[in-house]
């Protein structure tokens, strides 16, 4: 076996003929047994709660420990010594398996992606995850390198995107790390919701380890003043401390993942986010394959006046891989979001000016937000009221009260939010309250429009209209436009593929679908 091929000098890859066998990084063993935290973690908490003494559980535990890490050791060792890959003039290939061996190759012209991930060891040990992928849903469009020198996963993106067609340019710097963006991070969900996962997340580690949580001094201490307090102090209080430990995590956690931050044009084809802190993330787009940005505005975000940024492109892998790969700015000022749509879309955006909808669709805001979030808690309340306790009515009358005003001002809010227009290439459409979104597609990347409507829609005179792009989330809703006008502005935004399916544009309007 060749000096190459047996890994003892996994640094001098770049130097090997592009068609031989290369094989990944030995230290990627180590990478294997970090696994070993979390239990030992638990043993650690284990011994803390229980003064260092162990129970018949705990050594058992710590028996199955060393047997599965001998395990996992030796099949790290077989799974490195049976995997190569290498890069042809034509595919890049990956070989592994011992008993059943397997080879999966990937053309060169169809990778459309290629990241580079390392989470915290990953970074201390000098590694990196490559992965390359043609952006199909699946593990079979995909080759996954785990894990690479650092220098050879960076040298070998660079060969894969300049093998699979891409050239080089020096296009500018679009965004880079900026401490001040740090104040939209509180501006999330997380600020409430991310106190409580973490709590629940610590009590099923206690819970699974044995430890009853509700017994541990200060919590069950915390419980019992809670309850003998006057509540109009301990709710405020309480809600006050989640606040400020939420805003701490949302701040910790925007920190974490977009340290280093740089968004640029590293060539003629690629855009390339790289960011994090200890998982280092870097996802390249191609420019052939971006379909349009995504201006994001969660509500809690657009109060204070900022907002973030997705790119709608193909080959980022299924749904869910798209909405973490695809984000090309983090909660940000609104100026900005909007100066790196711009820079993406290689056209100034500007802010949309949009055709409004006609009153019906505020109506039928306005009676989803009375029916889904006003009636049924008053029904609730007022029916048992009724029957059994006179308070109850009184309660189901004040949630009307204070629920209504709430109601209609989202509602109303909604309502604003919606609209669609035509800029230069770029189809608008926005629509939201809650997660406002405002996306440009290319209207050269529009496959097919459906027209959906429903008794109470014809009644009212709306349609919704839905673009088919071949990315992101694949269709794009223009929610209760004028039924009037609704081909018309297809026809003006896709000229032409409506003709060959409609015989007339009321036809459409009524919910034909191409």
């Amino acid at each position: 076996m060749s000096e190459q091929l047996s890994g003892r000098h996994p640094r001098r890859h770049s130097h090997q003929h592009p068609d031989q066998w290369r094989t990944l990084d030995p230290r990627t063993i180590a990478v294997h047994c970090t696994w070993l935290g979390a239990p030992l973690g638990s043993l650690a908490l284990t011994a803390l709660a229980t003064g260092g003494r162990f129970d018949t559980r705990a050594w058992i535990t710590l028996a199955v420990i060393g047997a599965v890490f001998a395990t996992i050791t030796a099949s790290g060792v077989v799974t490195w010594r049976r995997t190569r890959y290498r890069v042809t003039a034509d595919a890049v290939e990956l070989r592994t398996g011992l008993f059943t061996r397997s080879v999966r190759a990937i053309p060169l012209h169809r990778v459309r992606n290629v990241d580079i991930t390392a989470n915290a060891v990953q970074r201390v040990l000098g590694l990196a995850v490559l992965r390359a992928g043609t952006g199909g849903g699946g593990s079979g469009g995909e080759i996954s390198l785990e894990a690479l020198a650092r220098p050879e996963a960076v040298r070998l993106r660079a060969e894969l995107l300049a093998r699979s067609g891409a050239g080089r340019a020096d296009d500018p710097v679009l965004a880079t790390a900026d401490p001040r963006r740090l104040r939209y991070a509180p501006l999330t969900f997380w600020v409430v919701g991310g106190v409580f996962a973490a709590a629940g997340g610590v009590w099923r580690i206690l819970d699974g380890i044995g430890i009853e949580p509700w017994r541990i001094g200060f919590v069950r201490r915390a419980f019992e003043d809670f309850g003998h307090s006057f509540l109009w102090v301990t709710i405020p209080l309480a809600l006050l401390v989640i606040t400020v430990l939420g805003a701490v995590g949302a701040v910790a956690l925007y920190a974490e993942q977009w340290w280093d931050y740089r968004l640029e044009w590293t060539d003629t084809a690629t855009l390339r986010v790289r960011r994090g802190l200890f998982t280092t993330r870097s996802v390249s787009i191609e420019r052939a394959r971006l379909r349009g940005v995504t201006l994001r505005e969660p509500l809690l975000l657009r109060a204070g006046g900022g907002a973030s940024v997705r790119a709608v492109a193909g080959g980022l892998g299924t749904k869910e891989e798209n909405r973490g790969r695809s984000v090309v700015l983090p909660p940000a000022s609104y100026g900005e979001a909007l100066r790196v749509c711009g820079g993406v879309l290689g056209e100034p955006l500007g802010a949309p000016e949009l055709a409004p909808h006609p009153r019906a669709a505020l109506r039928r805001r306005v009676v989803r937000a009375f029916a889904w979030g006003v009636l049924p808690p008053a029904v609730a309340l007022a029916v048992p009221g009724a029957l059994l306790a006179p308070v109850l009515l009184y309660c189901a009358a004040g949630w009307v009260l204070l629920a209504a005003p709430v109601a209609y001002g989202l509602a109303r809010d909604a309502y604003r939010g919606l609209g669609h227009g035509l800029r230069g290439r770029f189809l608008l459409v926005r629509s939201g309250t809650f997660g406002r979104e405002t996306t440009a597609l290319d209207r050269s990347a529009v496959l097919a429009w459906t027209f959906t409507d429903s008794p109470f829609s014809r009644r009212a005179g709306v349609v919704t209209a839905t673009a088919a792009v071949a990315a992101g989330e694949d269709g794009y809703r223009i929610r209760d436009m004028s039924a009037a006008t609704a081909v018309s502005f297809v026809e003006a935004a896709t000229p032409g593929i409506l003709t060959e399916f409609l015989e007339s544009p009321r036809s459409a309007a009524n919910g034909s679908r191409t």
